[in-house]
């Protein structure tokens, strides 16, 4: 299930389509996802609002919008990302320690593991 989410973000972050508006394009900030919790609720709000946009007709004031929203999925995505890097080599631990029968590094780990996990996925 990690990998196939971890693989299904990867790809989201590929297909963002490059967009060219003229010679000069403004350059936003985006809401900032310190947190998995934040990069989570900002990378569903913000998808949320690409499908509604993309609903419409691609206006060039819709395009400026995905332009700028863009910024806050690319934010959320790295830290999604980030997290889940982490959270492989968490999961490897996790699995190298059952191989020994290490209980303690089994449960210490599956915590560790399970904690950030639930932030995705219940």
């Amino acid at each position: 299930m990690k990998k196939q989410t971890l693989a299904l973000l990867t790809c989201a972050a590929l297909t963002f389509p490059v967009v060219s508006f003229a010679d000069e394009v403004e350059h936003f900030e985006g809401k900032q996802s310190a947190t998995l919790e934040a990069a989570v609720a900002n990378f569903s709000e913000y998808n949320k609002k690409l499908e509604t946009i993309l609903k419409g007709e691609l206006t060039p004031e819709a395009m400026n919008e995905v332009h700028q929203l863009t910024y806050t999925l690319e934010n959320a995505l790295g830290k999604i990302n980030e997290e889940f890097d982490g959270l492989a080599v968490t999961l490897e631990e996790i699995h190298l320690a059952s191989e020994r029968a290490d209980t303690e590094g089994v449960a210490s780990n599956g915590e560790a593991y399970l904690e950030t996990s639930r932030t995705v996925i219940e």
